[in-house]
């Protein structure tokens, strides 16, 4: 049990200091300006757990990283797809607004693949793979989760307030270059790997 709690407790302060500034949690406070802030938590949450699982059985198991060069290429053309539709807005009925308050899948389900799809080859989850490699991987399983929704949690919150201080035009604008900014680093990135 202790070595748990001490793996949990390691994995939880490197992942958290890691995802400070991380484009992951630029994504957080990107969403939360769009999507209910519990909606950006869940879809982060479900994620991260299945990101960071793999992970650990990767560092646990096999030791090896995946190829992350055609991954950051598929998530960039993702980004870039959120971008123009952000860039685009979207403008509701009144019912529409009333249906989409109730929605909460197609939200969860854009921030948890775009999650998944930005952690893969991330530099927390090859963190998470390395301390899979020499603590219990329960723990780091659990702290490496659990760090990375702290830190975007954070994210969420600094991105809601921002959100009830700036007008819509400029966060809609402002979200679609942070996509596109994304996408672009996440393209040099697989570009990278892949030469």
């Amino acid at each position: 049990m202790a070595d748990l709690w001490a793996a949990f407790l390691v994995s939880f302060g490197v992942i958290f200091v890691a995802e400070l500034g991380d484009k992951s949690q630029l994504m957080a406070l990107t969403f939360a300006t769009r999507y209910k802030a519990w909606h950006v938590i869940l879809g982060i949450t479900i994620a991260t757990t299945v990101v960071h699982l793999a992970s650990v059985a990767i560092g646990f198991g096999l030791g090896e990283a995946l190829p992350t060069g055609w991954i950051n290429i598929v998530a960039a053309v993702a980004f870039f797809g959120f971008a123009a539709w952000t860039w685009r807005g979207d403008t509701l009925t009144d019912d529409e607004k009333s249906k989409a308050e109730r929605a909460t899948r197609a939200a969860v389900i854009a921030v948890g693949t775009a999650f998944f799809l930005a952690e893969l080859g991330d530099k927390t989850m090859l963190a998470t793979i390395t301390l899979a490699a020499d603590h219990d991987w329960l723990g780091v399983w659990l702290g490496s989760t659990v760090g990375m929704v702290a830190a975007d949690a954070l994210a969420i919150v600094v991105g809601r307030y921002l959100g009830q201080r700036l007008p819509e035009r400029l966060i809609q604008y402002g979200a679609a270059a942070l996509f596109v900014l994304f996408g672009i680093w996440l393209l040099i990135e697989g570009i990278a790997e892949l030469t």
